[in-house]
């Protein structure tokens, strides 16, 4: 089978293209810089900036044009920088936006017409726990992700029928290179150590500690895959156990 993975370059994006891989399938993946991924023929790299319309347009065509419509796409990009709502300025929030939401309605519509003329398609958003409780100090994300399930919710409803599935995603404090930003502003808020910081998040999860980028790449990929197609318009955590009311 073939995927679209957006963000392959690092974090969830780079592990869920790896483990896909390792499956055997193919993966065009989508970055702003190349990825330290060897994958021979079973990999094909395209340099977009995805807050690009120009770039967005373009690497999807010449995706689709070269490699044929996928059986998958993968929605995932780096977060919006950290902020309270009295910090953040009218124009963050146009900015986040376009990260967060405005492209991957213009990749899904792109795409939707092929996977209903197919009968088949599947469509995995990677978002944040901040869908289903606010995060303090991300007020973009707290916003802006809402928009990205509300969206996905309500598609997911239309296209059932034409055997298209869409699903999020939403991890809660992995060991990325995302999680390092939010580390830091913490500890300047708090005045403390970027260590101690790291210490008191992870006691904060019940688990005691971050996820693992593979774990949430084991969970995609069964999404991915058709051991789960009766799975759709559904908003799945994996939080290590942080989301503190009954339907985290």
């Amino acid at each position: 089978m073939q995927y679209f993975i957006y963000g392959c370059s690092s974090g969830f994006g780079k592990a869920i293209t790896l483990k896909l891989i390792s499956e055997g399938h193919i993966v065009c993946g989508f970055s702003r810089s190349a990825p330290a991924i060897e994958g021979g023929k079973n990999f094909h790299h395209y340099k977009c900036d995805v807050t690009s319309e120009s770039q967005l347009v373009h690497t999807l065509n010449s995706a689709t044009e070269t490699h044929g419509i996928p059986d998958g796409i993968v929605l995932n990009a780096g977060g919006p920088a950290p902020g309270t709502a009295l910090s953040t300025k009218p124009e963050d929030y146009r900015n986040a936006y376009n990260l967060v939401f405005e492209w991957k309605v213009r990749v899904v519509l792109h795409l939707i017409p092929h996977f209903s003329e197919r009968g088949k398609g599947n469509i995995l958003f990677i978002e944040s726990q901040s869908l289903k409780q606010p995060i303090p100090g991300l007020v973009l994300s707290n916003s802006m992700r809402l928009a990205v399930a509300g969206f996905a919710k309500t598609m997911s409803a239309e296209v059932a029928g034409m055997g298209i599935r869409i699903n999020i995603l939403a991890p809660g404090s992995h060991d990325t290179p995302a999680i390092e930003r939010v580390i830091q502003k913490r500890a300047d808020a708090a005045g403390i150590s970027v260590e101690n910081s790291r210490i008191q998040m992870e006691k904060s999860i019940p688990t005691g500690r971050f996820g693992k980028a593979e774990e949430l790449a084991n969970l995609a990929c069964w999404l991915l895959s058709d051991e789960s197609t009766f799975i759709t318009g559904q908003t799945i955590s994996h939080d290590g156990g942080n989301i503190s009311h009954i339907f985290g």
